[in-house]
This record gives structure tokens, sequence and C-alpha cells, in this order.
């Protein structure tokens, strides 16, 4: 039973630390010579622009920005409830508060990759004068885009786990 505890609160920082990642870093939409979040857009290294509410579809980015941002809040809550459950519960009830937190930070993350998934191209073709060249629309997925959806499994597994585990001794 120490075993599957161990597990599930390993699982659940892994899920935390993948969504600050993901939220944090600057990899969403990556080139060759540029690389672009839901922060900011950088050109060679150096140059970077912070997005404000002169780039066009700012509201678009914010929504991706707040979700992943409250999703990354909700983790972190649902990791304390759970600490908390873990020593307040009584034996065999399960551990639903921290389950449907869990869930709805599943559901912020997939609603961010969700939104940055379909308007991306829209993000970056209309802010084309931020980025060298014509090479917006010649980028690539970056690492942070991926392990947001990475996130969302865990974020997900995670909470069917804890829907489903009972308080033992």
């Amino acid at each position: 039973m120490l075993v599957l505890l161990a597990f599930i609160i390993i699982f659940h920082i892994s899920s935390a630390a993948l969504l600050f990642v993901a939220t944090i870093d600057s990899a969403w939409w990556v080139g060759d010579q540029f690389y672009a979040d839901v922060w900011r857009i950088c050109t060679n290294n150096s140059n970077c622009t912070e997005i404000n509410d002169s780039y066009s579809d700012y509201t678009t980015l914010q929504a991706i920005q707040a979700s992943m941002i409250l999703s990354t809040v909700l983790c972190c809550i649902a990791f304390f409830i759970f600490l908390m459950q873990l020593f307040r519960l009584k034996q065999g009830d399960r551990f639903v508060l921290t389950s449907i937190i869990q869930l709805m930070s599943c559901l912020c993350v997939m609603i961010a990759a969700s939104i940055y998934t379909d308007q991306r191209q829209d993000l970056h073709r209309k802010n084309f004068h931020l980025y060298p060249e014509e090479s917006a629309s010649e980028g690539r997925y970056g690492y942070a885009f991926i392990l947001a959806w990475v996130a969302f499994a865990f974020t997900l597994v995670s909470g069917i786990m804890y829907l489903i585990l009972r308080k033992r001794k």
C-alpha cells in the first residue's frame, strides 16, 4: 500500500511539473530562427517581444494563458487536498474532492491546448510582422506544447485514480 501511495504522489507531482514547464517555457511553436509561446515571441535567441494587447487575437492567447495557469493552480490545490484527505478521511472513503479538482485541471489544460491547436495558424499568420521573413508558417509544435498534451493525459489518469482509490490503513 505504501508503494501505491508513493506512486500516486510521484505521479501527481510529475503532472504538476509538466504543467509548470508547459505554461512557463517558450516553446509552443518553434522554427529555425524563432520560438514562440503564449507569453512572448523570440527571434535569434535574443530579441524577444512580449505579447500584449497590440497582438492580433490577443484575447485568444489570454484564454490559453488563463486556462494553463488555472490548470496548474488546480493541480497544486488537488495535491494539497489529497494530502489533507489522506489524514482526515475515514477508512474506506474515496478521494472524490481531490478527483474532481484534478479532473477540472485536466479539463483546463485540454481547453488551452485545444484552443492553441485550432487557432495556431491564425495567431501566427495575423502577426507575421513579429517573425523573421515568412518563417512563422514554417514552424512546428515545440516541446512545451507537447508537454501540455502529456500533462492532460497525466492529470486525466491521476483524476481517475483518485476517483477509484479508497483510503485504507
